[in-house]
């Protein structure tokens, strides 16, 4: 492939957050993200992605359907060399597959065989640890390849070489900022967030030029004293270092301009030692894409004291109600209940309805008017004063993707259910970079129903009514997967700690296939498809979160208590 082929082929932005389809074929001279046409359209330009920026986890491609899922193979495997959990997407472009590993290293690979093309491995400092050391994936823009580093840089590389590009911090890990999104490409900048909630951060979402690099506009999640929401936080100082983390990649609406953005837990974790609402804490905002300037937002529990992050966008979903078609926001929140939101053209964001999807014992009610909840205060924790709470601590879902098929009209949520968390919270001296919650990790408490009959479930919702269509229920696993949906009926997902791979009939809900791989799989499945063949792709690589709440639950109920891990990229299409 020449140079002059690559840039042609490469000009759109891909979100990496979508675990959605990329595949040969004309795209008609436009931007299949953005719906605008490419800045220098020329017909050799063979590629196009189905993904969007609506965060719907979903797939136009049909080849592998209900019919023929059954003959499903591998084809080919990478191991990636790298141990600790794998939560990155493979995306494809132009033949060629880019993914991203812990460690924040970027492997491009043919996506027909499989064969090494390249590998960027940075060099972390010395000194340096984060919380967690997963990288959620890559984005791609013109010729680059951008990766947000743990260390808290940006970095873009050359899409055909590897070689770096430019490199541009973002934050001083030091203080306890690290990153593990994937950058999200708006309208020539790169938008990223920043993870360290747990270590007294202010998050923030910043965007820069994908050219040079350069800083376009910076926007706090915790407001600044005489900023708007300010008086939200009513003890002095709380707000420097008041939470509100940006971890996961935002949605965009191109229409209006604006990008959806979900924010993370306070900090520290006892909302009486920061009184107030807290805002932005726990919420979705909608941005401006040019400035960055907030536009509206919403708050999904204030004086947040769950570690209940609300980090995962809202998607962008269309449904019905009262009989017109309401322009909408979709979210299963970690706090337990699934959300419906209206957006407007001018970026505001309003209550619909919420419904739990799993059981919750904190909220008595959710004002039908504001989506407020009434919290019952015997289940919220504070300092000196123990409470439990459930769902515990990684909620009805942690970061793992929902997914929505268009042509099903159903929401599909990887949950769990059954397991508490009980805290008592202290007051702790903050040392920059350090661990500042209020509690001690060995403090968390962790607990399930040990006569439950299941832990881990996939649940699938009709938007429209808001009623639960069919669910699957996992008797000895936790769900840790993403979802991919495609319009041949089916959903890929992995989640469990048994290492399978599993595809669902959409509409039922039965499982058509199955594949154990090396390790769990935790990472979005993604499809695509190269000289008109049909592949589905996976990382499979168990860890972090997933491994440590294993290891509490082999305590609890006696499941086995190490899940392989070490990265393998699985490839499969349909045997002939």
């Amino acid at each position: 492939m020449t140079r002059k082929q690559w840039l042609l082929s490469s000009v759109v932005a891909f979100t990496t957050l979508l675990p959605t389809a990329v595949f040969a074929g004309p795209i008609d001279n436009y931007s299949p993200v953005t719906s605008a046409r490419l800045e220098h359209p020329e017909p050799e330009n063979w590629l196009m992605t189905r993904g969007s920026y609506k965060g719907w986890s979903y797939s136009p491609l049909d080849q592998i359907n209900t019919g023929n899922v059954k003959s499903l193979v591998p084809v080919w495997a990478f191991s990636t060399g790298v141990d600790s959990g794998h939560e990155a997407p493979p995306i494809v472009n132009n033949g060629v597959m880019f993914i991203s590993t812990p460690y924040s290293q970027v492997v491009a690979l043919d996506a027909a065989t499989g064969n090494l093309l390249w590998r960027y491995k940075p060099k972390l400092p010395e000194g340096f640890s984060a919380l967690h050391n997963t990288n959620r994936g890559v984005a791609l823009y013109g010729d680059k390849v951008y990766v947000a580093g743990l260390d808290a840089v940006l970095v873009a590389l050359d899409a055909k070489t590897g070689k770096v590009v430019w490199n541009t911090k973002v934050e001083d890990w030091k203080n306890g900022y690290y990153m593990t999104m994937a950058p999200l490409v708006v309208k020539g900048k790169i938008l990223v967030g920043v993870a360290g909630g747990e270590f007294g951060v202010r998050g923030f979402v910043e965007a820069f030029d994908a050219e040079s690099g350069k800083s376009v506009w910076k926007t706090y999640s915790v407001p600044a004293p005489g900023e708007p929401g300010s008086d939200t936080w009513q003890k002095p100082d709380t707000w420097k270092t008041g939470g509100g983390s940006t971890w996961m990649t935002g949605n965009y609406d191109p229409d209006t301009n604006t990008v959806y953005w979900g924010t993370g837990n306070g900090s520290p974790w006892f909302g009486d030692q920061r009184p107030g609402d807290n805002l932005y804490t726990s919420s979705t905002l909608a941005l401006d894409g040019d400035t960055g300037k907030m536009k509206g937002y919403f708050q999904y529990h204030q004086n947040e004291s769950w570690d209940w992050d609300e980090m995962n966008a809202p998607m962008l979903v269309d449904f019905q109600k009262d009989g017109t078609t309401t322009s909408g926001l979709l979210k299963p929140a970690r706090n337990g209940y699934l959300y419906w939101l209206k957006r407007t053209p001018e970026g505001q964001i309003s209550f619909i309805k919420a419904e739990a999807y799993v059981p919750q014992n904190v909220f008595k009610s959710i004002d039908p008017k504001t989506g407020r909840p009434d919290v019952d205060p015997a289940h919220k924790p504070a300092t000196g004063k123990s409470a439990q709470f459930c769902p515990g601590l990684w909620g009805g879902k942690d970061w793992p993707y929902e997914a929505y098929n268009p042509k099903t009209g159903m929401v599909y949520i990887p949950s769990n259910e059954n397991h508490c968390n009980t805290l008592e919270g202290k007051v702790e001296e903050r040392i920059p970079g350090q661990w500042w919650t209020g509690v001690g990790i060995p403090d968390l408490h962790f607990s399930v129903d040990t006569k439950a009959s299941f832990y881990g479930e996939l649940q699938a919702y009709d938007v429209n009514t808001g009623k639960r269509a069919w669910r699957n229920l996992y008797s000895g696993s936790m769900m840790w997967g993403s979802v991919l949906t495609t319009a041949g009926g089916l959903l890929f997902t992995g989640g469990t700690n048994d290492r399978e791979f599993r595809a669902y009939d959409a509409n039922t809900g039965e499982q058509l296939w199955h594949f154990k791989t090396n390790s769990g799989v935790i990472a979005p499945p993604s499809t695509f498809e190269v000289n008109g063949v049909q592949y589905v792709a996976v990382e499979s690589g168990y860890g972090v979160d997933a491994a440590f709440q294993e290891g509490l639950m082999s305590e609890l109920v006696g499941w086995q208590k190490d899940v392989p891990q070490g990265g393998v990229v699985w490839v499969f299409a349909v045997s002939k």
